[in-house]
C-alpha cells in the first residue's frame, strides 16, 4: 500500500470518535426476496430498538452484493440522492458538485473501473436506463423516488442477477427499492434548513392496515438550495404513492411517482499547458444581467485572456418525469411463484445554456441560417444566445418472472419487453437585451432548429436460472440471458449544409443487435454458519447507445456512410467477470469487542469490443469519404482488484467500519486516431481511483448519535494516454442525531433532530475529472465547501 494511503487508513481507524454505520456494509439477504410487506415501525422507532445489523451469511447469492439501508443512508444527508449514498460502500467513486448528490450533468461514477453508464440501474425492478446526462432511455434514482422513501439499496459490484432489466449492465448494478406502507396510520413531517438557503419539506401520509389487507401511502417533497458559486438555485417538487394488497393468492403492489426538478448546471475548468487561466470555479453570472452584457465585446466575444474559461450567463437541466407500475406476485402453490409488472415512462426535459455567441465556432454556424447578417442583432442584441437540447422520452414495457421448487432445484425463468420511444432537438433562441430569460424559464419561439432525432427502439431480454442444492452446506447456480435490440432512428430535421462541421446530412436507419447466450455460473459454501464463501463467473453485453444527434452512439455519426460502416463492422462491448470472496459474521467476547462481520471479494475482468469515437484512418477514409469522425471497436481492458470491507462492534455503543479497494484497469490496445497511433496499450483507465477508503464511525451517547465519515480517493489519470493526472484527496463529514423529548407527547411522535455538515474540513481540490479526449487537455469539477444542515422531524 502507498504512503499517503496507509496514512489517510490510519487517520481514520485513529479518530477519537471511532464508531460505524452498521447496515452500511451489510450482505443483502436472499437474492428472491425483495423487501417485507408491510413495514411495522417508522424510520425513528427501527433505528432506536433494532440491535445493530450485521453480514447476513445466510445469503443465498453467489457473487458481491453489498446493501445499504434507508436508516444510514438518511443519517449521510435527509434527501441524499441514493447513488450518492452509495460512496461509503467499496469500489465506488461517486463524485458530484452538490451535497445532495441531485445535479446530474457533473456526476461521475466509477465501479470496479467501469463509469455509470455501462452499469445496470432498476426501482423495485422497473428499468431506469444507463443515467447518461442526455435522456434517452431512463431516468435518475432521485427522480424516479423521493429519497426519504427509498427502503434500500443493493450493488452488485462484479454483476448482476440474471434477471435484471438492463441492456448496460457490463460492470454490476444498482437496484432500488421503495419502502413499503406501515401498518398503523401515520403522517410523517420532515423539515431541513441550511446553507445557501436550503429548504426541503417533505410529507407522508400512511393509512395503515385496511380493508382486506390493504395498505397504501402518498408523500410530497419541495426542495431548493441555493447555487453555492453563484446566485441560482437547484430544486424542484415531488410526489410518490404506493398500495399494496396482500391477498390469500398473492400481492398486488401499485407505485406512482411525479417529478419536477430544475437544476442549474456547473461550468467545468478546463486544464491544459495553454490555458494561462485556470480557475477554481467558472460561476455563472445570473442574474446579473448587466454585468453578463459587459463581461462581452461589441460582437459576443470573450475576453482572450479568459480563453476556453470564459463565463456563460447560465445553464441548467429541467426535467419532469411520471412513473408508474402495477405488480401481481401470485403464489401458484407452495412452492411455485410467478411476477408480473407492467410499467410506464414518459418524460420531458431540456438541457439549456445561455453562452456567449462569439465562441467555439457559433459564428460560422449561424452564419449557415442568418448569412451576411449582424448575429448580435438576430439574437436580441445582448451577445448571447440560448441553445438547447429538449428531450422525449416515452416508453412502457412488462416483466415476468417465474420461479419454482423441484426436487433440490430452484429454478427460475425470466422475460423482460420494451418499447421506447425517444427524441432530441437541438434548437437555438434569442436572449433579447430588453427581456431576458432565467435558468426557470423553458425557452420558447426557436430561432434555429439545428436537428432533430427520432429513435424507436424495442428491448427483448430472456433469461433461465437454476440453483441446486448439491448437499445442505453446497450449492450452484447456473444460467444464461439473451439481450435483444431493435432499434430504428430517423432525423426528421436535417442540419444545414455546414451547420455541423463536415456533414450533409446525419445518419438514419436501423440496427439490430442479438446476443443469444450469454451464461453465469456461481456457487456457494457454507463453511460455518458464520463463514460463507462464494464465486461467480457472468458474460455481460452493453446494447448500443439509441441516441440521436450526440455521444457515443451510431445515430450520432456524421454521415450515413459512417453509420452504414459501424452497422456492419462494430460490435457490442461485453464483459466477462470472474469475482470470488468471503463473507464472515461473528459474535465475540473480546472485552470491549462484541461482534465483527464483514466481506472480502476479489475480482478479475475481460472487457472486449471497447467503442470509442475517432478519427478515421486512411482505409476508413476512402470508405466513408471526407475526414469525418467514426465509432469504432478500439481494443479491450483488464481489470484486477479486491474489495475488502469490515465492521467492528463494541456492544451497542460505539462501531467502526472501514472499506478498503484497490482497482486496476489497463487498456490493452493502442489505437488509431487519424494517421497517428494513440498509446493507450499498458496505460490505466482515466477517471478511475486505484485506491480508495470510505471509514464510517458512529458513536451512541444516552440519546444522541454522532457519525463521521471519511471518503479517500486516489490519484485519478485524466487522459488515455495518463500524461496527466488529478490529485487524491480526503473529504471528511459529520452527522449529529437525537431525541427531541420536550416535543413528544400527546399527538406528537418520535420528533427527533438531525445536524449535518459536509466537508468537514472545507477543503478544496478536483472533486471529479472529465476525461480530455486529447492528450494534453482535460476538465475539472470543485469540490462544494463546507456545507450545513439542520433537519427537525416528527411523526402525527
Amino acid at each position: 500500500m502507498n504512503k499517503k494511503l496507509s496514512a489517510v487508513c490510519f487517520a481514520a481507524l485513529s479518530f477519537p470518535m471511532l464508531a460505524m454505520a452498521a447496515n452500511v456494509a451489510a450482505a443483502v439477504a436472499d437474492m428472491t426476496d425483495t423487501p417485507a410487506a408491510v413495514e411495522t415501525a417508522t424510520e425513528a422507532e427501527a433505528a432506536a430498538a433494532g440491535p445493530i445489523a450485521t453480514v447476513e451469511v445466510a445469503t443465498r447469492k453467489s457473487r458481491s452484493s453489498v446493501e445499504l439501508g434507508k436508516n444510514d443512508m438518511q443519517k449521510m444527508l435527509p434527501g441524499i440522492n441514493p447513488l450518492k449514498a452509495l460512496q461509503t460502500l467499496p469500489g465506488v467513486s461517486f463524485q458530484t458538485a452538490d451535497p445532495w448528490g441531485n445535479n446530474e450533468q457533473n456526476l461521475s461514477l466509477f465501479i470496479h473501473g467501469f463509469s455509470g453508464s455501462q452499469l445496470g440501474y432498476t426501482l423495485d425492478g422497473v428499468p431506469l436506463g444507463d443515467q447518461q446526462y442526455g435522456n434517452y432511455n431512463g431516468l435518475s434514482p432521485q427522480r424516479a423516488i423521493t429519497s426519504e422513501n427509498v427502503g434500500s439499496v443493493i450493488l452488485s459490484s462484479g454483476a448482476g442477477d440474471l434477471s435484471t432489466a438492463s441492456t448496460s449492465n457490463l460492470g454490476g448494478t444498482i437496484e432500488t427499492f421503495s419502502s413499503n406502507p406501515l401498518a398503523n396510520q401515520n403522517v410523517a413531517v420532515q423539515q431541513t434548513v441550511g446553507s445557501y438557503k436550503t429548504s426541503r419539506t417533505f410529507v407522508r401520509y400512511d393509512t395503515g392496515n385496511f380493508g382486506d389487507g390493504n395498505s397504501a401511502y402518498i408523500s410530497a417533497v419541495h426542495h431548493e438550495q441555493k447555487a453555492w458559486d453563484f446566485n441560482g438555485r437547484q430544486g424542484g417538487d415531488q410526489v410518490n404513492a404506493k398500495f399494496i394488497n396482500n391477498g390469500n393468492n398473492g400481492k398486488l403492489t401499485l407505485y406512482f411517482a411525479y417529478s419536477d426538478k430544475i437544476e442549474p448546471n456547473e461550468d467545468s475548468t478546463v486544464r491544459s499547458a495553454t490555458e494561462k487561466y485556470q480557475p477554481y470555479t467558472r460561476p455563472f453570472m445570473y442574474p446579473n444581467f448587466q454585468q453578463a452584457v459587459g463581461y462581452l465585446s461589441a460582437t459576443g466575444g470573450t475576453p482572450a485572456a479568459d480563453g476556453n474559461n470564459y463565463r456563460n450567463y447560465y445553464s441548467d437541466a429541467q426535467r419532469t418525469d411520471y412513473l408508474t407500475y402495477a405488480k401481481y406476485d401470485w403464489n401458484i402453490n407452495d412452492t411455485t411463484t410467478w411476477s408480473n409488472q407492467i410499467y410506464y415512462h414518459n418524460d420531458d426535459g431540456v438541457g439549456v445554456v445561455a453562452g456567449p455567441i462569439g465562441v467555439a465556432g457559433l459564428p460560422a454556424l449561424f452564419a449557415v441560417y442568418f448569412p451576411g447578417q449582424n448575429l448580435k442583432q438576430v439574437f436580441g442584441n445582448s451577445g448571447y444566445a440560448t441553445r438547447t437540447t429538449e428531450y422525449t422520452i416515452n416508453r412502457n414495457g412488462w416483466l415476468s418472472n417465474f420461479k419454482t421448487e423441484i426436487g433440490n432445484h430452484n429454478l427460475q425463468a425470466g422475460l423482460w419487453l420494451e418499447h421506447n420511444r425517444s427524441s432530441a432537438y437541438r434548437r437555438w433562441y434569442a436572449l433579447d437585451v430588453n427581456n431576458p430569460s432565467s435558468p426557470y424559464d423553458r425557452p420558447s419561439n426557436p430561432l434555429i432548429t439545428q436537428y432533430g432525432s427520432e429513435i424507436d427502439n424495442k428491448v427483448a431480454q430472456l433469461s433461465l436460472q437454476d440453483e441446486w442444492r448439491v448437499r445442505p452446506d453446497l450449492s450452484l447456480q447456473a444460467g444464461f440471458k439473451s439481450s435483444l435490440q431493435f432499434a430504428d432512428g430517423q432525423f426528421p430535421v436535417q442540419p444545414k449544409n455546414g451547420a455541423i462541421a463536415g456533414s450533409t446530412a446525419l445518419p438514419v436507419g436501423n440496427i439490430d443487435t442479438k446476443k443469444w447466450f450469454l451464461p453465469q455460473i456461481g456457487g456457494r459454501w457454507d463453511i460455518t454458519p458464520q463463514d460463507q464463501a462464494f464465486f461467480n463467473v457472468q458474460k455481460n453485453m452493453r446494447q448500443f447507445v439509441t441516441y440521436g444527434g450526440g455521444g457515443a452512439s451510431p445515430w450520432s455519426l456524421s454521415s450515413q456512410a459512417a453509420f452504414d460502416l459501424f452497422k456492419t463492422t462494430a460490435k457490442p462491448e461485453t464483459s466477462i467477470t470472474y469475482e470470488a470472496g468471503l463473507r464472515s459474521s461473528h459474535q465475540l467476547n473480546w472485552g470491549a469487542l462484541s461482534a465483527i462481520d464483514g466481506q472480502i471479494n476479489v475480482y478479475h475482468v475481460d472487457f472486449k469490443d471497447r467503442l470509442l469515437q475517432i478519427s478515421p484512418t486512411s482505409v476508413i477514409s476512402s470508405i466513408i469519404g471526407g475526414n469525418l469522425a467514426v465509432l469504432t471497436n478500439v481494443g479491450s481492458v483488464k481489470t484486477n482488484g479486491v474489495d475488502l470491507s469490515a465492521t467492528a462492534h463494541f456492544g451497542r455503543t460505539f462501531s467502526l467500519y472501514n472499506a478498503l479497494s484497490y482497482n486496476q484497469s489497463k487498456y490493452d490496445d493502442n489505437y488509431l486516431n487519424g494517421k497517428d497511433t494513440v498509446l493507450t496499450a499498458g496505460k490505466k483507465v482515466p477517471g478511475s481511483p486505484e485506491w480508495m477508503n470510505k471509514t464510517v464511525a458512529t458513536l451512541n451517547v444516552a440519546d444522541t448519535e454522532f457519525q463521521l465519515i471519511g471518503d479517500y480517493v486516489g490519484k485519478r489519470y485524466a487522459t488515455y494516454t495518463n500524461d496527466l493526472s488529478v490529485s487524491n484527496y480526503f473529504l471528511m463529514s459529520l452527522a449529529v442525531s437525537g431525541k427531541l423529548p420536550f416535543l413528544n407527547g400527546g399527538w406528537v411522535k418520535n420528533a427527533r433532530y438531525r445536524l449535518n455538515v459536509t466537508n468537514l474540513a472545507n477543503r478544496e481540490g478536483d472533486l471529479n475529472v472529465v476525461v480530455g479526449a486529447a492528450s494534453g487537455t482535460y476538465n475539472t469539477f470543485p469540490i462544494a465547501p463546507r456545507q450545513g444542515f439542520l433537519t427537525l422531524m416528527a411523526d402525527f
